[in-house]
C-alpha cells in the first residue's frame, strides 16, 4: 500500500468514529505500527487536516471536514451494489426507490470500467419471501424517527389484545419477514419492539423526544445488549433467542 493510500484510509478510519481512537487500534485496523500511524497523524495535520487528541487519550477528526473522494475499491462497489440491490428488494416503495436512485447516481460519477463493475457485479440477492404486511407504510415511521417526533400507535400484540400507546420511535429494523420499530413506549415506561405487521393505526405528534435520538439509541442498545446476555445464558438449555423469545420485546 502507498503512503497516499495509507493515509486516505487512516483520515477515513478516524471519520467513521465519533469518539476517540487510541493509536494502537488505528495501528491494528491499517496493519502498520504505531509510530507510523503517530508520524502519519502529524503528516495529516501539517497538511490541515483538523485532527484532535493525544497519544495515550485517542484521536478524531473534528465535525466538517470533507475527504475528497476517491476510488472506490473492488469490494466497496460490491458491497455497494449489495446493498442497494437489498434495498430495492427489502425496503418499502421511497426506500427501494432511493437505493436504486443513489446506485445510479454513484454509477453515473465513476470511471466506465468501474460503473460496469458496479452494475455488473456478481454478488446477487435471494428473491425475498413474503414481508408481513400492515396497515401502517414503513416510510411514516422512517420520517418520524428523522424528525425525532413523537407517535400514537394502535398496536395488536400477538394474542389480538388491541392497545393505543404513543411511543418515541429511534430506530427500524429490517428482517426478511417482518419490520419492527424500536421505541420508548410511555406506556410501559421501557423501550418496546412493535412490529409493523401488528400497528393497526399510526399518527405523527408534533411533539418531540425529551431527549435526543442518540441518547436514547445508546440507552436501549446498553439494555438490548443485558437482554441479549441473559438471554443467551437461557439459550443454553433452550436454544431459542430470537426476537420473540428476548425480553422487552413487544407483545
Amino acid at each position: 500500500m502507498s503512503r497516499t493510500a495509507r493515509l486516505f484510509d487512516l483520515l477515513q478510519l478516524l471519520r467513521r468514529h465519533r469518539r476517540p481512537v487510541v493509536a494502537a487500534a488505528l495501528a491494528e485496523e491499517l496493519g502498520v505500527s504505531k509510530r507510523t500511524v503517530y508520524r502519519d497523524i502529524e503528516t495529516l495535520t501539517e497538511l490541515g487536516a483538523p485532527i484532535s487528541g493525544e497519544a495515550g487519550v485517542g484521536f478524531f477528526l473534528r465535525p466538517g471536514f470533507l475527504v475528497p473522494p476517491l476510488m472506490f475499491t473492488e469490494e466497496e462497489l460490491e458491497a455497494l451494489a449489495l446493498g442497494g440491490r437489498w434495498l430495492a428488494q427489502q425496503g418499502d416503495a421511497a426506500l427501494a426507490s432511493a437505493a436504486l436512485d443513489a446506485l445510479a447516481k454513484i454509477a453515473a460519477v465513476l470511471p466506465r470500467s468501474l460503473s460496469a463493475r458496479l452494475e455488473g457485479s456478481a454478488l446477487m440477492t435471494a428473491k425475498p419471501g413474503a414481508t408481513a404486511a400492515g396497515a401502517v407504510d414503513a416510510s411514516v415511521f422512517r420520517g418520524a424517527i428523522r424528525r425525532e417526533r413523537k407517535m400514537r400507535l394502535g398496536y395488536a400484540d400477538e394474542n389480538g389484545r388491541s392497545s393505543q400507546r404513543v411511543v418515541w420511535p429511534i430506530a427500524l429494523v429490517f428482517f426478511e419477514s417482518t419490520r419492527v420499530v424500536v421505541a420508548f413506549c410511555e406506556l410501559r415506561k421501557d423501550f418496546r419492539h412493535f412490529r409493523v405487521d401488528r400497528v393497526t393505526g399510526a399518527e405523527v405528534l408534533d411533539a418531540g423526544y425529551p431527549e435526543s435520538r442518540a441518547v436514547l439509541a445508546e440507552r436501549w442498545k446498553a439494555q438490548d445488549e443485558t437482554s441479549g446476555r441473559r438471554a443467551r445464558r437461557g439459550a443454553r438449555s433452550n436454544a431459542d433467542t430470537s426476537l420473540s423469545a428476548l425480553p422487552n420485546r413487544a407483545r
